[in-house]
């Protein structure tokens, strides 16, 4: 396994990196099996260090979790824990879908772009409607089924993922609802 450890902004030391090569690998042989490569950024706010963590897995999925204190060391097992509880939880799935999945996650590419809001300039109307593109950037869309894209959301913490469905073929979006549950928008199946 790859594992890519470094700091913004600061140097880390190969005391911090042994050990955290070493809590990692403790982690993924009890839960995920075989992951691929992991990447651990150590970075610092005001008053904090932080630790952020993302690790591809054989399935395809990618779990993610940050951590943060006062000190380095605490930061990162903040992170180690969250990733522990994450991966726990979804031990079982994650072998579930290996066992039925016999290629790994088909990605394609899709263009990802970042709109800048109009600025307040005290005008009453700005000059174009259309919003400012601010960055442009490429995206992997994976091929999925839905409760592999809940999962994958789940792992990865984020609010919501864009994903090919595996049975329709169409683009579907699961998202984290207010409420708390989850949403599926599926355009393939509206009425």
């Amino acid at each position: 396994m790859r594992y890519q450890i470094s700091g913004k902004g600061m140097d880390v030391g190969d005391a911090l990196q042994t050990h955290v090569k070493s809590e990692l690998s403790e982690t993924f042989e009890k839960y995920a099996g075989r992951p691929t490569d992991a990447t651990v950024v150590f970075s610092r706010t005001a008053y904090e260090y932080v630790c952020e963590a993302t690790v591809h897995l054989s399935t395809g999925l990618t779990a993610a979790a940050g951590g943060r204190a006062a000190e380095i060391y605490p930061a990162f097992e903040a992170c180690r824990e969250k990733m522990d509880k994450q991966l726990r939880r979804y031990k079982r799935r994650l072998k579930d879908h290996h066992r039925d999945r016999v290629e790994p996650v088909e990605f394609a590419g899709a263009p990802s772009y970042i709109l800048a809001g109009i600025e307040d300039t005290g005008e009453s109307e700005p000059d174009s409607l259309q919003p400012i593109i601010i960055a442009e950037m490429e995206m992997q869309v994976p091929t999925l089924s839905v409760g592999e894209a809940v999962m994958q959301m789940e792992l990865s913490d984020s609010p919501l993922l864009v994903f090919r469905n595996e049975k329709s073929g169409g683009v579907n979006v699961v998202h984290r609802r207010d409420d708390g549950n989850i949403g599926w928008i599926d355009p393939a199946h509206s009425r």
